[in-house]
Order: C-alpha cells, then sequence, then structure tokens
C-alpha cells in the first residue's frame, strides 16, 4: 500500500472541500452564476464522503475515531494560509502534519501484522477442524485434502506437467474470491499448494483442498484475500498433459 497514492488523493478531495464549503462568494451575479449548484454541491460532497470512505476501508485502516477524524478535517480547512510545513504552519495542529507518512505507516504496519496473526490463527484451526470432521488427508506440508472421485491413474507427477480444471477459491468464512472453468496451467507457475495439490488426484478426479498461508500467498495476501489466510479449492481436475521435453536443435551442415 503507498501512503504517497492516498494522501493525494486526500489532498485533492480536500481542495474541493474548501472551494465548496468557502463562506464568502464575490463578484458580478454574472460571474457569481459560473459556481456549481447547491444541487452539485451536495453531490460533490456526498461523493468525497464515500472517496473518504473507501480510503479507509480500502486500505485496511479499520476502526478509526471518527471524531479525531472530523477534527483533523477542520483544523486542515481552518488553517491559516502559510507554507505547508513551516514552523507557523504546523503549529495550528495539535500533531505535525509532516509526521503524517511516518505515524500512518506504523499504524498500518501493526494492523497488518496483527490481521496475518489472526489469519493464521483462525486458519490453523480451521484445518484441524476439517480435518477431524471430514475424516480427511494430509501431507507432510500442511495441506488437508478431501477426494470425493479419485479420478483415473492418469496423474500430474511433474512440476511441469499441466492440468485443465474447474475450480472455485474460497476463504475460510465461505467468501469467494476466484472462480474458474476449463483453465489450463503448467503446475509450476501456481501457487505452491496448486503444485502439490494436484498431484493428489487423477484426471477426472476431485479434491478438496484447504492450502495454508505459507503454501498460498503468505504475508503477501492481496487485500481481498489478506495475509497469512487460508484457502479453499474446490477442483475439477479435467485433464492432465504430462510435460514433454523439447527435442534438442540439431544443425545441419550444408555442401557449397
Amino acid at each position: 500500500m503507498k501512503i504517497a497514492k492516498i494522501f493525494a488523493a486526500v489532498a485533492t478531495a480536500s481542495v474541493l472541500v474548501m472551494a465548496c464549503d468557502s463562506p464568502k462568494v464575490e463578484g458580478s451575479k454574472e460571474v457569481r452564476d459560473l459556481l456549481p449548484t447547491k444541487g452539485q454541491i451536495d453531490t460533490t460532497s456526498y461523493l468525497l464522503g464515500v472517496n473518504f470512505g473507501l480510503v479507509i476501508t480500502q486500505n485496511g485502516f479499520g476502526d478509526l475515531n471518527m471524531s479525531e477524524v472530523e477534527k483533523g478535517m477542520k483544523d486542515a480547512l481552518n488553517a491559516k494560509e502559510g507554507q505547508p510545513m513551516d514552523s507557523v504552519f504546523v503549529k495550528q495542529f495539535k500533531i505535525n502534519p509532516a509526521d503524517m507518512n511516518m505515524i500512518i505507516n506504523s499504524y498500518l504496519q501493526k494492523r497488518t501484522a496483527y490481521e496475518g496473526a489472526l489469519n493464521k490463527e483462525k486458519g490453523d484451526a480451521f484445518r484441524k477442524d476439517f480435518y477431524v470432521k471430514n475424516s480427511a488427508d494430509s501431507t507432510a506440508s500442511g495441506i488437508v485434502y478431501l477426494i470425493a472421485d479419485s479420478g483415473s491413474d492418469v496423474r500430474a507427477t511433474s512440476d511441469r506437467d499441466t492440468v485443465k480444471v474447474n475450480y472455485r477459491g474460497t476463504l475460510i468464512d465461505g467468501k469467494e474470491f476466484d472462480k474458474n472453468e476449463g483453465i489450463t496451467f503448467p503446475l509450476n507457475r501456481v501457487i505452491k499448494g496448486w503444485t502439490e495439490g494436484m498431484k493428489l488426484v487423477g484426471e477426472g478426479g476431485k479434491i478438496t483442498l484447504v492450502i495454508p498461508a505459507n503454501l498460498a500467498y503468505g504475508e503477501r495476501g492481496p487485500r481481498e484475500i489478506g495475509a497469512n489466510s487460508t484457502l479453499i479449492f474446490d477442483v475439477d481436475l479435467l485433464e492432465v498433459h504430462p510435460y514433454v521435453e523439447k527435442p534438442a536443435e540439431t544443425t545441419t551442415k550444408h555442401k557449397k
């Protein structure tokens, strides 16, 4: 997550707020008629609120003290003109805005660490519970799996083999984050849990894989998945295509 991008958007929004909230309207009627209508001001104000809300939710800020958010916005709007970070300007705030990136980065790092630890804790408990409740199997690496149909004797044996599958990916709370039908890919181009898991069932088989975070996206899970998340995949293995080594190229000498 890039702080600079977030606060560039917030800064742009703040300019709009200051323009729309200006108490003093000057100029002739002809000039004033060029201003946005009240309806446009209300619509823009609402969408600005939506923008701030999305910044908070999409970047993992979690629960914030909204009264302090409001106070900070008012302090920014009421601040007297001056160079943004000179000594006179910053004294108008209870916290130096120059420390913004450092403080917010520290906050977000703690949020990420907490969410990652919580996801791992819940994921480990889920895998144990799934294993017991479904009389499932597990691998030495930590994958818990349940085979609904073992399929044929044709199986992937190499990381370079290619498979064609239908699959659905969910989190442990049941939220679907991915789904595909008839997709083909080599096993060395996917997460480690897939590379290993697709060798557990034959062509035509059906399997559920409960993959621990270290064999999925680990701490770098995208926002919609989350750090250290356990992933569940329901997979129909449609086809297995063994890797075929390409023959070495030969050179032919031509007589002149």
